[in-house]
């Protein structure tokens, strides 16, 4: 395996902004043909992209689905790939609806459905050194100019059932600066490097410790939010100055919703949650480290 290499990335769909793709997995034969525009328009970016396997999923996800600690659905690609059989030349193999469901985490979760950046995921995989060549090369180009070719896009647009603005190429470090910056847009811009850190260094410690946000540490990959009563809210600086009886009631009742916004945030990003407890009076901090 040593001399096996991957390039991790996906084929990005920005629908139109209030539409929906009409299906979300397609059907082998268009999946197909689709795959093939795609091997094509990765060979512009790098011409020894050719001289690698290619597994795409014919079916949209959420950024959330593939931007999980250990990069579930693109390992499982990797897997198949090298179960696949045959050998030589370089193969395209393509995961679509043959009349039943795509294996495991290949088939998309109907919760996420619903965003306007929809992706293919793919995995390029071959000899080490073509393959490290390949991604040096996608990782300086794709996310500025990664767009992917128009009879692509029109492609993709047919088949899925949607308005799509863009269709470009990212690699997952692309797509994971573009949450970065998305996240920052509303509102969620704290919580993103402990994301980061599940994703690129998942054992690592991190912390969100930034009042009046929630006290979040995160350690052995998973995510602990400290449960303090409004006294120790109050009292460790969470709560807003001045503020009367009712106005901290509300504020406190603010917190524990942005407690449970952050907390669906990290799961819904594969990252296990934890309320842990901490006693009335303590330090929440020391609480979360014990």
């Amino acid at each position: 395996m040593g001399n096996i290499g991957s390039c991790l990335g996906a084929l990005a769909l920005e629908l139109s902004p209030g539409t929906h793709a009409a299906r979300s997995v397609l059907a082998p034969a268009i999946g197909s043909e689709l795959a093939a525009l795609v091997a094509r328009d990765l060979a512009r970016f790098s011409a020894q992209a050719a001289e690698l396997d290619l597994a795409l999923v014919a079916a949209l996800f959420d950024p959330v689905e593939l931007l999980r600690p250990n990069w579930p659905v693109h390992r499982e690609l990797e897997r198949l790939i090298a179960q696949a059989p045959g050998a030589g030349s370089p193969r395209m193999i393509v995961f679509a609806d043959a009349g039943q469901q795509l294996p495991g985490v290949l088939q998309p979760h109907p919760e996420f459905s619903g965003g306007a950046l929809r992706l293919l995921p793919l995995v390029l995989r071959g000899a080490a050194a073509v393959a490290r060549e390949v991604d040096a090369r996608f990782e300086q180009q794709l996310l500025e100019t990664g767009m992917a070719g128009a009879d692509t896009a029109l492609l993709a647009q047919q088949a899925f059932g949607a308005t799509i603005e863009h269709a470009r190429y990212l690699t997952v470090h692309d797509l994971a600066a573009m949450m970065a910056m998305q996240y920052e847009n509303v509102g969620l811009g704290a919580l993103w490097p402990l994301i980061e850190s599940a994703l690129l260094a998942p054992g690592e410690e991190q912390w969100l410790d930034a009042p009046p946000e929630p006290l979040v540490r995160l350690a052995a990959g998973e995510a602990h939010i400290a449960l303090i009563d409004s006294e120790t809210w109050a009292r460790r600086g969470w709560a807003p100055a001045n503020a009367d009886g009712a106005q901290l009631e509300r504020a406190f009742d603010r917190f524990q919703m942005r407690q449970r916004q952050l907390a669906a945030v990290l799961e819904a990003h594969g990252i296990l949650v934890n309320f842990d407890h901490c006693r009335s009076g303590s330090d929440p901090r020391e609480e979360l480290r014990a």
